[in-house]
Protein backbone atom coordinates (compact mmCIF):
# COMPACT_ATOMS: atom_id res chain seq x y z
CA UNK A 1 0.00 0.00 0.00
CA UNK A 2 1.17 3.60 -1.32
CA UNK A 3 -0.06 6.26 0.56
CA UNK A 4 0.98 9.90 0.90
CA UNK A 5 0.87 10.06 5.26
CA UNK A 6 2.89 10.09 7.72
CA UNK A 7 1.71 8.05 11.31
CA UNK A 8 -2.04 7.09 10.29
CA UNK A 9 -2.79 7.50 14.22
CA UNK A 10 -2.06 11.30 13.32
CA UNK A 11 -3.72 11.32 9.83
CA UNK A 12 -7.00 13.10 10.85
CA UNK A 13 -5.06 15.94 13.23
CA UNK A 14 -3.12 16.67 10.18
CA UNK A 15 -5.68 16.67 7.57
CA UNK A 16 -7.77 19.61 9.79
CA UNK A 17 -4.56 21.03 10.25
CA UNK A 18 -4.13 21.49 6.41
CA UNK A 19 -7.56 22.92 5.87
CA UNK A 20 -7.04 25.30 8.55
CA UNK A 21 -3.79 26.69 7.16
CA UNK A 22 -5.56 26.93 3.54
CA UNK A 23 -8.90 28.02 4.49
CA UNK A 24 -9.09 31.88 5.85
CA UNK A 25 -11.58 32.23 8.69
CA UNK A 26 -11.43 28.51 10.37
CA UNK A 27 -9.99 27.24 13.50
CA UNK A 28 -9.35 24.31 15.12
CA UNK A 29 -9.96 23.39 19.05
CA UNK A 30 -6.62 22.72 20.57
CA UNK A 31 -7.56 19.11 22.11
CA UNK A 32 -10.16 18.11 20.05
CA UNK A 33 -10.34 17.42 15.81
CA UNK A 34 -13.59 19.99 15.51
CA UNK A 35 -13.07 22.32 13.06
CA UNK A 36 -15.18 25.45 13.26
CA UNK A 37 -15.82 29.01 11.35
CA UNK A 38 -13.93 31.54 13.57
CA UNK A 39 -16.63 34.26 15.23
CA UNK A 40 -15.47 37.04 17.07
CA UNK A 41 -19.25 38.09 17.99
CA UNK A 42 -20.52 36.99 21.74
CA UNK A 43 -22.65 33.52 21.83
CA UNK A 44 -25.79 35.69 22.71
CA UNK A 45 -25.86 37.22 18.77
CA UNK A 46 -24.90 34.19 17.05
CA UNK A 47 -27.25 32.31 14.55
CA UNK A 48 -28.59 28.88 15.15
CA UNK A 49 -25.25 26.92 14.62
CA UNK A 50 -25.27 24.16 11.57
CA UNK A 51 -22.24 21.31 12.68
CA UNK A 52 -22.10 18.16 10.76
CA UNK A 53 -19.60 15.56 10.97
CA UNK A 54 -18.87 11.76 11.75
CA UNK A 55 -15.76 9.36 10.96
CA UNK A 56 -13.29 10.91 8.55
CA UNK A 57 -12.26 9.43 5.31
CA UNK A 58 -14.56 11.17 2.93
CA UNK A 59 -13.41 14.26 2.27
CA UNK A 60 -14.16 16.82 1.50
CA UNK A 61 -16.98 16.12 3.93
CA UNK A 62 -17.60 17.29 6.59
CA UNK A 63 -14.53 20.17 7.30
CA UNK A 64 -14.86 21.12 3.73
CA UNK A 65 -18.56 22.62 4.38
CA UNK A 66 -17.49 24.22 7.04
CA UNK A 67 -17.67 28.25 6.25
CA UNK A 68 -20.32 30.99 5.59
CA UNK A 69 -23.45 29.87 4.36
CA UNK A 70 -22.84 25.99 5.47
CA UNK A 71 -21.21 24.11 8.46
CA UNK A 72 -20.63 26.36 11.45
CA UNK A 73 -18.03 23.48 12.64
CA UNK A 74 -17.19 19.84 11.58
CA UNK A 75 -16.77 17.10 14.50
CA UNK A 76 -13.99 14.42 12.80
CA UNK A 77 -13.66 10.88 14.40
CA UNK A 78 -10.86 8.71 13.27
CA UNK A 79 -11.36 7.02 9.68
CA UNK A 80 -14.51 5.68 9.27
CA UNK A 81 -15.07 6.27 13.13
CA UNK A 82 -17.59 8.08 14.90
CA UNK A 83 -16.54 11.07 16.98
CA UNK A 84 -17.20 11.02 20.70
CA UNK A 85 -19.55 12.78 22.66
CA UNK A 86 -16.81 14.75 24.11
CA UNK A 87 -15.58 16.14 20.91
CA UNK A 88 -19.37 16.88 19.50
CA UNK A 89 -20.22 18.59 22.93
CA UNK A 90 -16.92 20.85 22.45
CA UNK A 91 -17.93 21.45 18.81
CA UNK A 92 -21.17 22.57 19.73
CA UNK A 93 -20.29 25.06 22.76
CA UNK A 94 -17.26 26.34 20.46
CA UNK A 95 -19.60 27.92 18.44
CA UNK A 96 -23.69 27.91 19.35
CA UNK A 97 -24.99 30.32 21.40
CA UNK A 98 -29.10 30.53 22.80
CA UNK A 99 -29.92 30.43 19.82
CA UNK A 100 -29.74 27.01 19.58
CA UNK A 101 -27.88 24.80 17.23
CA UNK A 102 -28.51 21.82 14.52
CA UNK A 103 -26.55 18.85 14.30
CA UNK A 104 -27.05 16.77 10.84
CA UNK A 105 -26.00 13.09 11.09
CA UNK A 106 -26.17 10.50 9.04
CA UNK A 107 -28.06 7.26 9.60
CA UNK A 108 -25.21 5.28 11.64
CA UNK A 109 -25.53 3.91 15.01
CA UNK A 110 -22.09 5.41 16.52
CA UNK A 111 -23.48 8.75 15.22
CA UNK A 112 -26.87 8.75 16.36
CA UNK A 113 -25.61 7.88 19.76
CA UNK A 114 -22.77 10.30 20.00
CA UNK A 115 -24.37 13.45 17.97
CA UNK A 116 -27.76 12.48 20.24
CA UNK A 117 -25.99 12.31 23.71
CA UNK A 118 -24.12 15.64 23.06
CA UNK A 119 -27.35 17.01 21.80
CA UNK A 120 -29.05 16.27 24.83
CA UNK A 121 -25.90 17.51 27.34
CA UNK A 122 -25.94 20.71 25.45
CA UNK A 123 -29.64 21.18 25.47
CA UNK A 124 -29.67 20.72 29.32
CA UNK A 125 -26.65 23.29 29.49
CA UNK A 126 -28.37 26.18 28.00
CA UNK A 127 -27.89 25.59 24.38
CA UNK A 128 -30.99 23.84 22.57
CA UNK A 129 -29.92 21.58 19.87
CA UNK A 130 -31.93 19.64 17.42
CA UNK A 131 -30.58 16.31 15.59
CA UNK A 132 -31.42 16.32 12.33
CA UNK A 133 -30.54 12.51 10.97
CA UNK A 134 -30.35 11.84 7.03
CA UNK A 135 -30.62 8.38 5.49
CA UNK A 136 -30.90 8.89 1.97
CA UNK A 137 -29.45 5.51 0.63
CA UNK A 138 -32.36 4.26 -1.67
CA UNK A 139 -30.34 0.99 -2.38
CA UNK A 140 -31.59 -0.56 0.36
CA UNK A 141 -35.45 0.14 -0.20
CA UNK A 142 -36.17 -3.62 0.09
CA UNK A 143 -33.72 -4.69 2.65
CA UNK A 144 -34.00 -2.41 5.82
CA UNK A 145 -36.93 -0.45 6.92
CA UNK A 146 -37.04 3.37 5.76
CA UNK A 147 -35.69 4.38 9.11
CA UNK A 148 -32.52 2.33 9.11
CA UNK A 149 -30.91 3.26 5.92
CA UNK A 150 -27.86 4.63 5.85
CA UNK A 151 -26.50 8.13 5.58
CA UNK A 152 -24.46 8.94 2.05
CA UNK A 153 -24.12 12.11 -0.39
CA UNK A 154 -27.12 13.21 0.15
CA UNK A 155 -26.16 14.66 3.16
CA UNK A 156 -24.24 17.30 2.22
CA UNK A 157 -27.25 18.88 -0.08
CA UNK A 158 -28.94 18.99 4.00
CA UNK A 159 -25.94 20.79 5.21
CA UNK A 160 -26.50 23.52 1.99
CA UNK A 161 -29.96 23.63 2.59
CA UNK A 162 -29.69 24.41 6.60
CA UNK A 163 -26.67 26.24 6.32
CA UNK A 164 -28.80 28.90 4.36
CA UNK A 165 -31.72 28.71 6.82
CA UNK A 166 -29.26 29.66 9.47
CA UNK A 167 -26.96 32.31 7.59
CA UNK A 168 -30.83 33.99 6.91
CA UNK A 169 -31.39 34.16 10.41
CA UNK A 170 -34.28 31.88 10.91
CA UNK A 171 -34.79 30.41 14.65
CA UNK A 172 -33.93 27.03 15.07
CA UNK A 173 -37.50 25.51 14.55
CA UNK A 174 -37.37 26.47 11.15
CA UNK A 175 -33.89 25.43 10.45
CA UNK A 176 -34.29 21.61 11.75
CA UNK A 177 -37.83 21.66 9.57
CA UNK A 178 -36.23 22.86 6.44
CA UNK A 179 -33.18 20.53 7.15
CA UNK A 180 -35.47 17.46 8.00
CA UNK A 181 -37.85 18.35 4.98
CA UNK A 182 -34.71 18.03 3.32
CA UNK A 183 -33.30 15.00 4.41
CA UNK A 184 -36.42 13.09 4.03
CA UNK A 185 -37.03 13.71 0.33
CA UNK A 186 -33.28 13.20 -0.97
CA UNK A 187 -32.50 9.97 -2.27
CA UNK A 188 -29.28 8.33 -2.93
CA UNK A 189 -27.70 5.21 -4.26
CA UNK A 190 -23.85 4.61 -5.19
CA UNK A 191 -21.73 1.84 -7.59
CA UNK A 192 -18.26 1.09 -6.95
CA UNK A 193 -15.81 -0.61 -9.42
CA UNK A 194 -13.41 -1.41 -6.63
CA UNK A 195 -12.55 -1.15 -2.72
CA UNK A 196 -11.42 1.57 -0.88
CA UNK A 197 -7.91 0.98 1.42
CA UNK A 198 -7.98 2.06 5.56
CA UNK A 199 -4.38 3.47 6.26
CA UNK A 200 -4.57 1.91 9.50
CA UNK A 201 -5.73 -1.67 7.92
CA UNK A 202 -3.34 -1.23 4.65
CA UNK A 203 -5.27 -3.40 2.42
CA UNK A 204 -8.71 -3.32 0.67
CA UNK A 205 -12.26 -4.22 2.33
CA UNK A 206 -13.20 -6.39 -0.23
CA UNK A 207 -12.16 -7.99 -3.89
CA UNK A 208 -13.67 -7.75 -6.90
CA UNK A 209 -12.97 -9.55 -10.74
CA UNK A 210 -12.04 -7.49 -13.35
CA UNK A 211 -15.17 -7.10 -14.75
CA UNK A 212 -16.96 -7.28 -11.52
CA UNK A 213 -18.90 -4.12 -9.64
CA UNK A 214 -20.65 -3.49 -6.76
CA UNK A 215 -24.03 -1.62 -6.49
CA UNK A 216 -25.66 -0.15 -3.82
CA UNK A 217 -23.03 0.59 -1.86
CA UNK A 218 -22.38 3.14 1.15
CA UNK A 219 -19.55 5.46 2.42
CA UNK A 220 -17.49 2.85 4.26
CA UNK A 221 -16.07 0.82 1.96
CA UNK A 222 -18.55 -2.03 2.69
CA UNK A 223 -19.76 -4.60 -0.43
CA UNK A 224 -23.10 -3.50 -2.01
CA UNK A 225 -26.47 -4.90 -1.32
CA UNK A 226 -25.58 -6.72 -5.36
CA UNK A 227 -22.65 -7.51 -7.21
CA UNK A 228 -23.05 -7.52 -10.73
CA UNK A 229 -21.14 -8.09 -14.23
CA UNK A 230 -19.38 -4.23 -15.38
CA UNK A 231 -21.81 -2.51 -17.22
CA UNK A 232 -21.55 0.82 -19.42
CA UNK A 233 -21.98 4.27 -17.54
CA UNK A 234 -25.19 5.15 -19.19
CA UNK A 235 -26.28 1.69 -17.75
CA UNK A 236 -25.50 2.27 -14.52
CA UNK A 237 -26.90 5.79 -14.28
CA UNK A 238 -30.18 4.50 -15.97
CA UNK A 239 -30.58 2.29 -12.72
CA UNK A 240 -29.14 4.53 -10.11
CA UNK A 241 -31.65 7.46 -11.42
CA UNK A 242 -34.65 5.23 -11.85
CA UNK A 243 -34.37 3.19 -8.21
CA UNK A 244 -34.65 6.77 -6.77
CA UNK A 245 -37.08 8.26 -9.10
CA UNK A 246 -39.19 4.92 -7.92
CA UNK A 247 -38.62 4.95 -4.12
CA UNK A 248 -38.97 8.96 -4.04
CA UNK A 249 -42.05 8.53 -6.05
CA UNK A 250 -41.27 11.34 -8.27
CA UNK A 251 -43.50 12.09 -11.49
CA UNK A 252 -43.28 14.34 -14.68
CA UNK A 253 -42.68 17.61 -14.25
CA UNK A 254 -41.02 17.84 -10.60
CA UNK A 255 -38.11 20.26 -10.04
CA UNK A 256 -35.56 18.53 -9.10
CA UNK A 257 -31.44 19.32 -8.61
CA UNK A 258 -29.11 16.50 -9.08
CA UNK A 259 -25.54 15.49 -7.02
CA UNK A 260 -22.97 13.66 -9.11
CA UNK A 261 -20.79 12.32 -5.82
CA UNK A 262 -17.32 10.71 -7.19
CA UNK A 263 -16.25 8.77 -4.52
CA UNK A 264 -12.56 9.37 -4.16
CA UNK A 265 -10.85 7.74 -7.04
CA UNK A 266 -13.23 8.34 -9.96
CA UNK A 267 -12.01 11.04 -12.76
CA UNK A 268 -13.60 14.14 -13.50
CA UNK A 269 -13.62 12.42 -17.46
CA UNK A 270 -16.18 10.05 -15.91
CA UNK A 271 -17.80 11.88 -13.46
CA UNK A 272 -18.39 14.41 -16.33
CA UNK A 273 -20.10 11.79 -18.44
CA UNK A 274 -21.88 10.18 -15.51
CA UNK A 275 -23.75 13.61 -14.86
CA UNK A 276 -24.39 14.05 -18.92
CA UNK A 277 -26.41 10.45 -18.61
CA UNK A 278 -28.03 11.33 -14.84
CA UNK A 279 -29.19 15.11 -16.75
CA UNK A 280 -30.69 12.96 -19.82
CA UNK A 281 -32.00 10.44 -18.02
CA UNK A 282 -34.11 12.79 -15.50
CA UNK A 283 -35.25 14.32 -18.52
CA UNK A 284 -36.32 11.62 -20.39
CA UNK A 285 -38.42 10.83 -17.03
CA UNK A 286 -39.85 13.58 -17.09
CA UNK A 287 -38.29 15.75 -14.68
CA UNK A 288 -37.44 19.39 -14.47
CA UNK A 289 -33.40 19.39 -13.37
CA UNK A 290 -33.18 23.11 -12.07
CA UNK A 291 -29.52 22.30 -11.22
CA UNK A 292 -26.54 19.67 -11.56
CA UNK A 293 -23.82 19.31 -9.14
CA UNK A 294 -20.82 17.23 -10.39
CA UNK A 295 -17.58 16.44 -8.34
CA UNK A 296 -16.42 14.33 -5.25
CA UNK A 297 -18.43 15.85 -2.31
CA UNK A 298 -18.33 13.23 -0.28
CA UNK A 299 -15.70 10.21 -1.04
CA UNK A 300 -14.67 6.89 0.58
CA UNK A 301 -11.09 7.29 0.65
CA UNK A 302 -9.60 6.16 -2.70
CA UNK A 303 -12.66 4.07 -3.92
CA UNK A 304 -13.54 3.97 -7.58
CA UNK A 305 -17.47 4.78 -8.33
CA UNK A 306 -20.01 7.44 -8.09
CA UNK A 307 -23.25 7.89 -6.22
CA UNK A 308 -26.07 10.22 -7.39
CA UNK A 309 -28.35 11.87 -5.45
CA UNK A 310 -31.60 13.55 -6.44
CA UNK A 311 -33.76 16.03 -4.58
CA UNK A 312 -37.41 17.02 -5.30
CA UNK A 313 -37.16 21.32 -5.12
CA UNK A 314 -39.25 23.61 -3.67
CA UNK A 315 -39.00 27.07 -4.41
CA UNK A 316 -37.51 27.31 -0.82
CA UNK A 317 -34.91 24.91 -1.32
CA UNK A 318 -33.92 25.97 -4.84
CA UNK A 319 -33.25 29.39 -3.22
CA UNK A 320 -31.28 27.50 -0.19
CA UNK A 321 -29.22 25.98 -3.09
CA UNK A 322 -28.19 29.05 -4.46
CA UNK A 323 -27.69 31.00 -1.82
CA UNK A 324 -24.39 32.39 -1.46
CA UNK A 325 -21.45 30.18 0.71
CA UNK A 326 -17.75 30.38 1.87
CA UNK A 327 -17.29 26.94 2.18
CA UNK A 328 -15.03 25.93 -0.30
CA UNK A 329 -16.02 22.45 -1.45
CA UNK A 330 -19.14 24.13 -2.23
CA UNK A 331 -17.42 25.50 -5.50
CA UNK A 332 -20.52 24.92 -8.30
CA UNK A 333 -23.78 26.91 -9.19
CA UNK A 334 -25.19 24.10 -10.49
CA UNK A 335 -26.58 25.81 -13.33
CA UNK A 336 -26.94 23.73 -16.18
CA UNK A 337 -27.60 24.81 -20.20
CA UNK A 338 -31.35 24.22 -20.60
CA UNK A 339 -30.76 22.10 -23.86
CA UNK A 340 -27.42 20.89 -25.42
CA UNK A 341 -26.80 23.14 -28.36
CA UNK A 342 -25.05 21.64 -31.46
CA UNK A 343 -23.54 24.06 -33.85
CA UNK A 344 -22.38 23.04 -37.30
CA UNK A 345 -18.89 22.53 -37.58
CA UNK A 346 -16.93 25.03 -40.34
CA UNK A 347 -15.39 23.13 -42.99
CA UNK A 348 -11.59 22.59 -42.08
CA UNK A 349 -10.92 20.65 -45.31
CA UNK A 350 -8.41 22.63 -48.36
CA UNK A 351 -8.92 19.88 -50.54
CA UNK A 352 -10.13 20.83 -54.08
CA UNK A 353 -11.57 17.45 -55.83
CA UNK A 354 -12.64 19.21 -59.06
CA UNK A 355 -9.26 18.97 -60.69
CA UNK A 356 -8.77 17.34 -63.82
CA UNK A 357 -7.79 13.55 -63.60
CA UNK A 358 -3.88 13.10 -64.34
CA UNK A 359 -2.36 10.08 -65.75
CA UNK A 360 -0.70 9.49 -62.66
CA UNK A 361 -4.18 9.46 -60.58
CA UNK A 362 -4.09 5.59 -60.43
CA UNK A 363 -0.23 5.59 -59.79
CA UNK A 364 -0.77 7.72 -56.92
CA UNK A 365 -3.76 5.97 -55.77
CA UNK A 366 -2.32 2.68 -55.63
CA UNK A 367 1.09 4.33 -53.51
CA UNK A 368 -1.67 5.76 -51.25
CA UNK A 369 -3.17 2.01 -50.53
CA UNK A 370 0.38 0.74 -50.55
CA UNK A 371 1.30 3.15 -47.65
CA UNK A 372 -1.91 2.66 -45.53
CA UNK A 373 -1.34 -1.28 -45.87
CA UNK A 374 1.99 -1.74 -44.09
CA UNK A 375 1.29 0.72 -41.64
CA UNK A 376 -1.76 -1.43 -40.87
CA UNK A 377 0.81 -4.65 -41.02
CA UNK A 378 3.25 -3.10 -38.84
CA UNK A 379 0.60 -1.95 -36.29
CA UNK A 380 2.27 -4.35 -33.56
CA UNK A 381 5.81 -3.37 -34.20
CA UNK A 382 5.38 0.54 -34.23
CA UNK A 383 2.78 -0.03 -30.77
CA UNK A 384 5.39 -2.24 -28.76
CA UNK A 385 8.25 0.88 -29.72
CA UNK A 386 6.19 3.65 -28.25
CA UNK A 387 4.83 1.95 -25.79
CA UNK A 388 8.84 1.74 -24.20
CA UNK A 389 9.91 5.39 -24.45
CA UNK A 390 6.35 7.01 -25.25
CA UNK A 391 2.82 6.94 -24.83
CA UNK A 392 2.02 3.55 -26.54
CA UNK A 393 -0.35 5.30 -29.16
CA UNK A 394 1.37 5.58 -32.07
CA UNK A 395 0.53 2.01 -33.93
CA UNK A 396 -2.95 2.94 -33.52
CA UNK A 397 -2.38 6.36 -34.59
CA UNK A 398 -0.97 5.05 -38.01
CA UNK A 399 -3.90 2.52 -38.20
CA UNK A 400 -6.63 5.19 -37.94
CA UNK A 401 -4.22 7.35 -40.88
CA UNK A 402 -3.90 4.46 -42.73
CA UNK A 403 -7.97 3.94 -42.58
CA UNK A 404 -8.44 7.92 -43.42
CA UNK A 405 -6.49 7.43 -46.27
CA UNK A 406 -8.39 4.39 -47.75
CA UNK A 407 -11.41 6.41 -47.58
CA UNK A 408 -11.02 9.35 -49.61
CA UNK A 409 -12.91 9.41 -52.60
CA UNK A 410 -10.67 8.60 -56.02
CA UNK A 411 -10.69 12.13 -57.17
CA UNK A 412 -8.57 13.10 -54.51
CA UNK A 413 -5.56 11.81 -56.20
CA UNK A 414 -6.47 13.45 -59.70
CA UNK A 415 -3.21 15.54 -59.14
CA UNK A 416 -0.31 15.26 -57.21
CA UNK A 417 -0.94 18.23 -55.88
CA UNK A 418 -5.13 17.25 -54.61
CA UNK A 419 -3.18 14.05 -53.21
CA UNK A 420 -1.05 15.34 -51.01
CA UNK A 421 -3.28 18.34 -49.68
CA UNK A 422 -6.55 15.36 -49.53
CA UNK A 423 -4.22 12.78 -47.07
CA UNK A 424 -2.97 16.29 -45.03
CA UNK A 425 -6.34 17.06 -44.63
CA UNK A 426 -7.28 13.14 -43.95
CA UNK A 427 -4.14 12.51 -41.67
CA UNK A 428 -4.49 15.73 -39.82
CA UNK A 429 -8.48 15.14 -38.48
CA UNK A 430 -7.65 10.82 -38.25
CA UNK A 431 -4.54 10.95 -35.84
CA UNK A 432 -4.02 12.62 -32.55
CA UNK A 433 -0.48 13.70 -30.58
CA UNK A 434 1.80 14.73 -32.45
CA UNK A 435 2.19 12.72 -35.60
CA UNK A 436 -1.17 13.89 -37.11
CA UNK A 437 0.30 17.81 -37.15
CA UNK A 438 3.74 16.90 -38.28
CA UNK A 439 1.98 14.71 -41.49
CA UNK A 440 -0.38 17.28 -42.21
CA UNK A 441 1.96 20.24 -42.14
CA UNK A 442 4.33 18.17 -44.39
CA UNK A 443 2.23 17.13 -46.51
CA UNK A 444 0.49 20.68 -47.16
CA UNK A 445 4.11 22.18 -47.92
CA UNK A 446 4.39 19.34 -50.49
CA UNK A 447 1.65 20.04 -51.87
CA UNK A 448 2.77 24.12 -52.31
CA UNK A 449 5.73 22.73 -54.62
CA UNK A 450 3.78 20.81 -56.52
CA UNK A 451 0.40 22.91 -57.24
CA UNK A 452 -0.50 23.15 -60.92
CA UNK A 453 1.69 20.22 -61.92
CA UNK A 454 -0.83 17.50 -63.83
CA UNK A 455 1.89 15.34 -63.52
CA UNK A 456 5.26 15.29 -61.23
CA UNK A 457 8.86 14.09 -61.87
CA UNK A 458 11.53 13.14 -59.63
CA UNK A 459 13.38 16.45 -59.05
CA UNK A 460 9.70 17.91 -58.02
CA UNK A 461 8.63 14.97 -55.87
CA UNK A 462 12.19 15.00 -53.93
CA UNK A 463 11.50 19.11 -54.13
CA UNK A 464 7.72 18.31 -52.77
CA UNK A 465 9.63 15.99 -50.17
CA UNK A 466 12.47 18.40 -49.32
CA UNK A 467 9.93 21.07 -48.61
CA UNK A 468 7.69 18.48 -46.17
CA UNK A 469 10.81 17.76 -44.48
CA UNK A 470 12.04 21.57 -43.86
CA UNK A 471 7.95 22.19 -42.82
CA UNK A 472 7.91 19.29 -39.93
CA UNK A 473 11.33 20.43 -38.82
CA UNK A 474 10.26 24.35 -38.48
CA UNK A 475 7.23 22.95 -36.74
CA UNK A 476 8.61 20.57 -34.42
CA UNK A 477 12.28 22.25 -33.90
CA UNK A 478 13.80 18.46 -34.08
CA UNK A 479 17.37 18.01 -36.05
CA UNK A 480 19.41 15.05 -37.03
CA UNK A 481 20.20 13.36 -33.29
CA UNK A 482 17.20 14.16 -31.73
CA UNK A 483 15.90 11.07 -31.79
CA UNK A 484 12.53 12.04 -33.69
CA UNK A 485 11.40 10.98 -37.34
CA UNK A 486 12.98 13.52 -38.54
CA UNK A 487 16.31 11.24 -38.11
CA UNK A 488 14.66 9.16 -41.06
CA UNK A 489 13.45 12.36 -43.19
CA UNK A 490 16.46 14.22 -43.57
CA UNK A 491 18.42 11.30 -44.35
CA UNK A 492 16.29 10.44 -46.99
CA UNK A 493 15.83 13.84 -48.39
CA UNK A 494 19.72 14.23 -48.49
CA UNK A 495 20.34 10.96 -50.26
CA UNK A 496 17.90 11.29 -52.69
CA UNK A 497 18.83 14.58 -54.28
CA UNK A 498 22.42 13.53 -54.03
CA UNK A 499 21.96 10.25 -56.03
CA UNK A 500 20.22 12.25 -58.75
CA UNK A 501 22.68 14.90 -58.80
CA UNK A 502 24.71 12.40 -59.73
CA UNK A 503 23.11 11.11 -62.46
CA UNK A 504 21.27 7.91 -60.97
CA UNK A 505 18.13 6.52 -62.12
CA UNK A 506 15.01 7.89 -60.02
CA UNK A 507 14.53 4.17 -59.00
CA UNK A 508 17.94 3.95 -57.51
CA UNK A 509 17.90 6.97 -56.05
CA UNK A 510 14.67 6.62 -53.97
CA UNK A 511 16.33 3.60 -53.22
CA UNK A 512 19.17 5.00 -52.07
CA UNK A 513 16.57 7.49 -49.74
CA UNK A 514 14.58 4.77 -48.47
CA UNK A 515 17.91 2.84 -46.81
CA UNK A 516 19.35 6.32 -45.79
CA UNK A 517 15.48 6.28 -43.88
CA UNK A 518 16.25 2.90 -42.43
CA UNK A 519 19.51 3.40 -41.58
CA UNK A 520 18.55 7.11 -39.37
CA UNK A 521 15.66 4.82 -37.66
CA UNK A 522 18.41 2.02 -36.95
CA UNK A 523 20.70 4.85 -35.54
CA UNK A 524 17.78 6.05 -32.86
CA UNK A 525 18.40 3.26 -31.03
CA UNK A 526 21.91 4.75 -29.69
CA UNK A 527 20.18 7.84 -28.99
CA UNK A 528 19.24 9.90 -26.08
CA UNK A 529 15.99 11.56 -26.72
CA UNK A 530 15.81 15.64 -26.18
CA UNK A 531 12.44 16.17 -27.74
CA UNK A 532 9.44 14.80 -27.28
CA UNK A 533 7.92 12.10 -24.36
CA UNK A 534 10.59 9.45 -24.93
CA UNK A 535 12.82 12.98 -23.46
CA UNK A 536 11.57 12.22 -19.92
CA UNK A 537 13.18 8.66 -19.76
CA UNK A 538 16.79 10.01 -20.71
CA UNK A 539 19.20 7.12 -21.18
CA UNK A 540 16.55 4.99 -20.62
CA UNK A 541 15.19 5.13 -23.78
CA UNK A 542 17.97 4.07 -25.42
CA UNK A 543 18.36 1.03 -26.89
CA UNK A 544 14.89 1.14 -28.34
CA UNK A 545 14.19 2.39 -32.08
CA UNK A 546 12.24 5.49 -32.68
CA UNK A 547 8.37 4.49 -33.17
CA UNK A 548 8.45 7.77 -35.44
CA UNK A 549 11.42 7.90 -37.02
CA UNK A 550 10.63 3.45 -38.05
CA UNK A 551 7.21 4.73 -39.66
CA UNK A 552 8.67 6.90 -41.75
CA UNK A 553 11.27 4.44 -42.77
CA UNK A 554 8.14 1.23 -43.09
CA UNK A 555 6.09 3.72 -45.63
CA UNK A 556 9.41 4.65 -47.61
CA UNK A 557 9.77 0.92 -48.00
CA UNK A 558 6.17 0.41 -48.78
CA UNK A 559 6.15 3.35 -51.67
CA UNK A 560 9.73 2.16 -52.74
CA UNK A 561 7.87 -1.40 -53.40
CA UNK A 562 4.71 -0.34 -55.07
CA UNK A 563 6.45 2.00 -57.67
CA UNK A 564 9.62 -0.63 -58.37
CA UNK A 565 11.26 1.05 -61.32
CA UNK A 566 8.30 3.64 -62.61
CA UNK A 567 10.00 6.35 -60.46
CA UNK A 568 10.83 8.54 -63.27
Amino acid sequence: MKKLINDPRHLVREVLEGIADTTPGLALLDTENVLIRWDESVPDQRPVAVLSGGGSGHEPGHAGYVGTGMLTAAIAGDVFTSPSVDAVLAGIKAVAGPRGAVLVVKNYTGDRLNFGLAAEMATAQGIPTEIVVVADDVALRDIVPRERRRGIAGTVLVHKVAGSAAASGLPLEQVVAQARATAQAVGTMGVALGACTVPAVGKPGFTLGEDEIEIGLGIHGEKGVERVQMQSADMLVDRVVDTIILDKGLVAEQRVAILVNGLGSTPPIELTIVARRALARAREKGLVVERLYSGVFLSALDMPGFSISMLPLTDTLLHALDAPTEARAWNCDGRIAHQRRIVATPQTASTELNQPRGKDAHTIRAVAEAIATELIAQEPLLAHLDSQAGDGDLGASMVRGAEAIRALPDNAFNTPASACTAIADALRRAIAGSSGPFYAVGLVRAASILVDKAEASSEDWLAAFTAAVDAVEELGGARVGNRTMVDALRPAADAWRIELERGAQPAAAFDAATMAAQDGADLTASMAPSLGRASYLGDRAKGIKDGGAVAVAIWLNAIREQIGGKAD
